[in-house]
C-alpha cells in the first residue's frame, strides 16, 4: 500500500518533469512525445493499482511483479527515447529499486536491481547520447549495484538486531510471567493466613500489626498484577473476546476488589448505577478499570473517587473521577509511558512501578477504545474510557445487583482442590472459620459427596487443570455445581480455556472479602 500511495504522487511529478523538458527543448521529436504520452497513460494505471491493493490487501507476488514491471517499463521508455535531459529519471530508477527492497525484502531487492540494470542496458542501446558516454553508463551501473547491496547489508544487520531484541523481550516477558505466578502463591497463602489471624481474638496492638501486614501484602499483590498484565500484553497472545456485558457488573466487581484498599486510603469509593449493556471483553475492560481505580486510591487518598458512565456521540464512556491533588501539566504527556511516575521534590512515596496507565492504554488499543486523562492541580483527575459500543442484546438482571447476598456462608459444604499445601491449608482454615464444611483435595476427587460449591486452583499438576476438575466433578454429581477457579495466570487466558463464562476466575492473591463475596454470589445464583 505504501509503495502504491507514493506512486500516485511520483508518477505525476515524473510526467510534469518530462513534459516541461520537452516543451522548453526545441529539439523534441515525435518519438519523445509518444514516450511522454505513454508515461502519462501510466497515471490511471497507478490509480487502478492503488484501488486493487486497497480492495484486496495482502501479499500477491504477481501484483508486485506487475507493478515493478510497469514502473521500470515507463522509466526505460523515457531514458531510451529521450536525450541526456532525461538522465535525471535515473534517480527514480534508484528510488524504485531501494523502495521495493526496503518494503518487501531481499528477494524483491534482487529482482528490482536486475530490472534496474536491464533499464540501463536498454536505454544505453537505444539512446545514442548514452551510448557515446561510457563513463556515465559505468557510473549508473556501479551505483545500481553498490547502493542496493549496501541497503541489503544494512537490512540484514537490522533484522538480526530486531530478532535479538524480540528474543530478549520475549525472555523478559516469560520471566515476568513466571516470576509473578510463582511469587503469587506464597503471597496468596500469607494473605489468607493473615485473615485467619485477624479473627483469632487478638488484642488491639496485635490486630493493628496484622492489618499493616495485610496492607503491605496488597501493595505487593498489585505490583505482581501489573507485571503479569505487562507480560501478557508483551506476549502478543491477547485477543479480545467481544460479548454483551453489563457495565454495572464490571463496576461492581472492581468496587468489591478495592473496598479494603479504599478503607485503608480513607477514600470514599462510590459508583453511579449504570445498567447499560455494551459489547466488549469484560475481563480486559475490568483490567483497565482496576488500574485506573488503583491509581486513584494511591494518588488521591482522603478524598472521593467516583465511577460512572455516560453517553457520548452515540457510544458509552466509562469514567473515573477523583478529588485528589491532580497532576502537574508538565507530566500529562508522559503519564501513559511505561514505568513513568509523577514525582515532585518532597512527594510522599507511592507504591507501584508506573505501569498502570500504560496497561490501560495498551488494553484500550486492543479493544479499539480511546483513553483520555484530564487533570487540574489541587482539583482532581478524570480518566475517561470512551468508544464502548452499546449492545441491543438484553441480558437477564444481574443476580449480584438484584439479590442481596446472604451475610454468612456458614454450613456450606465446600470442595477445595489445590495442589499447593500451604495455600490449601490457608484457604481451608479460612473457610472453616466462616463455618464452612470443607473437603480438601490435592487433585481431582475420586468419590462423590454432597458438595454445595467447589473452589479449585487452575494448575493442579500432572497436566490437569481446574477446568478438567470442574468437568469431572460435575459429571460425577450429575449437575452443574457452582464452581470458582483461583489462578496465578492471566484471567482472560484461563477463562477462554474454561469455556464457561458463568464460572468466576479470580487472580491470586485474593482478599478474603473478595472470596467471600464471590462465594455468596455463586450460592445465590445456584438458588435462583
Amino acid at each position: 500500500m505504501g509503495q502504491a500511495i507514493v506512486r500516485l504522487f511520483i508518477v505525476p511529478l515524473f510526467d510534469i518533469y518530462i513534459v516541461s523538458v520537452l516543451l522548453f527543448d526545441g529539439q523534441a521529436t515525435t518519438m519523445d512525445w509518444v514516450a511522454a504520452c505513454a508515461v502519462l497513460a501510466y497515471i490511471p494505471i497507478s490509480v487502478i493499482l492503488y484501488w486493487h491493493i486497497k480492495r484486496t490487501p495482502g501479499h500477491f507476488a504477481w501484483r508486485r511483479i506487475l507493478a515493478m514491471s510497469g514502473d521500470y517499463g515507463a522509466m526505460t521508455l523515457v531514458m531510451a527515447v529521450g536525450g541526456m535531459s532525461m538522465l535525471p529519471v535515473y534517480a527514480t530508477v534508484l528510488w524504485v529499486t531501494v523502495g521495493n527492497g526496503l518494503r518487501y525484502g531481499s528477494g524483491y531487492l534482487l529482482v528490482a536491481t536486475c530490472m534496474a540494470l536491464a533499464t540501463i542496458a536498454i536505454a544505453t542501446v537505444f539512446n545514442p547520447r548514452l551510448h557515446s558516454e561510457p563513463y556515465v553508463v559505468i557510473t549508473l551501473v556501479l551505483t545500481t549495484l553498490i547502493v542496493p547491496a549496501y541497503i541489503d547489508n544494512l537490512q540484514r544487520a537490522l533484522r538480526g538486531a530486531l530478532n535479538e531484541a524480540r528474543a530478549a523481550s520475549l525472555a523478559k516477558s516469560n520471566f515476568l510471567a513466571q516470576a509473578s505466578h510463582d511469587l503469587r502463591q506464597p503471597i496468596h497463602a500469607i494473605s489468607l493466613f493473615t485473615a485467619c489471624l485477624r479473627d483469632a481474638g487478638l488484642e488491639r496492638e496485635e490486630r493493628q500489626m496484622v492489618e499493616n501486614i495485610d496492607r503491605s501484602l496488597q501493595s505487593v499483590a498489585g505490583l505482581f498484577r501489573s507485571l503479569l498484565d505487562i507480560a501478557t500484553l508483551d506476549s502478543g497472545k491477547v485477543e479480545p473476546k467481544l460479548a454483551p456485558v453489563r457495565l454495572d457488573d464490571v463496576i461492581s466487581d472492581v468496587m468489591r476488589q478495592y473496598s479494603e484498599m479504599a478503607q485503608w486510603a480513607n477514600v470514599e469509593l462510590r459508583a453511579v448505577p449504570c445498567r447499560v449493556v455494551v459489547r466488549t471483553d469484560a475481563a480486559l475492560l475490568s483490567t483497565m478499570l482496576q488500574n485506573i481505580v488503583s491509581n486513584a486510591l494511591k494518588y488521591a487518598p482522603d478524598s472521593l473517587v467516583l465511577i460512572g458512565c455516560r453517553r457520548r456521540n452515540g457510544k458509552i464512556a466509562l469514567e473515573v473521577h477523583d478529588r485528589g491533588p491532580g497532576i502537574p501539566r508538565e507530566h500529562l504527556d508522559q503519564v501513559f509511558d511505561e514505568f513513568y511516575q509523577v514525582r515532585e521534590r518532597g512527594d510522599r512515596d507511592v507504591e507501584g512501578v508506573g505501569l498502570g496507565l500504560s496497561i490501560v492504554r495498551r488494553v484500550g488499543s486492543l479493544l479499539d477504545l480511546d483513553v483520555q486523562l484530564c487533570s487540574v492541580e489541587d482539583t482532581g483527575t478524570s480518566v475517561v474510557i470512551s468508544g464502548l459500543e452499546p449492545s441491543t442484546q438484553n441480558l437477564a438482571t444481574s443476580v449480584l445487583a438484584s439479590t442481596a447476598p446472604p451475610s454468612t456462608v456458614s454450613g456450606l459444604h465446600v470442595l477445595l482442590v489445590e495442589d499447593d499445601k500451604d495455600v490449601l491449608l490457608a484457604t481451608a482454615t479460612l473457610l472453616q472459620k466462616w463455618g464452612c464444611k470443607v473437603q480438601v483435595e490435592t487433585g481431582i476427587p475420586k468419590t462423590m459427596a454432597a458438595w454445595d460449591v467447589m473452589i479449585t486452583d487452575y494448575d493442579l499438576g500432572g497436566k490437569t487443570t481446574g477446568a478438567d476438575c470442574i468437568m469431572v466433578v460435575r459429571k460425577l454429581l450429575g449437575r452443574q455445581i457452582p464452581a470458582i477457579i483461583i489462578t496465578g495466570h492471566d484471567k482472560t487466558r484461563v477463562q477462554r480455556d474454561l469455556g464457561d463464562a458463568s464460572v468466576p476466575v479470580m487472580a491470586k492473591p485474593i482478599s478474603p472479602v473478595e472470596l467471600r463475596s464471590v462465594l455468596t454470589t455463586e450460592i445465590v445464583t445456584a438458588l435462583n
